[in-house]
């Protein structure tokens, strides 16, 4: 059985551009290799835009086995 772990990460402020840049994939690669190193496994990320095209944020959701 797997327990499941979901975190919000800001992307950096843009001015009218939502896309990550690299800064932002740098930062992830952290928080993912970072986990790991805790014993959690990458399960999905997704990149959410807004409509304001100033700041977006990834969603990662990570899983372990159950003690």
């Amino acid at each position: 059985m797997y327990v499941y772990k979901t975190e919000i990460m800001q992307a950096s402020f843009k001015l009218f551009s939502d896309k990550a840049d690299e800064n932002d994939l740098m930062r992830l690669d952290k928080l993912v290799n970072d986990r790991y190193a805790e014993g959690w496994e990458l399960v999905t990320y997704d990149y959410m835009a807004t409509s304001t095209q100033f700041k977006g944020a990834f969603i990662i959701t990570f899983r372990k086995e159950q003690a």
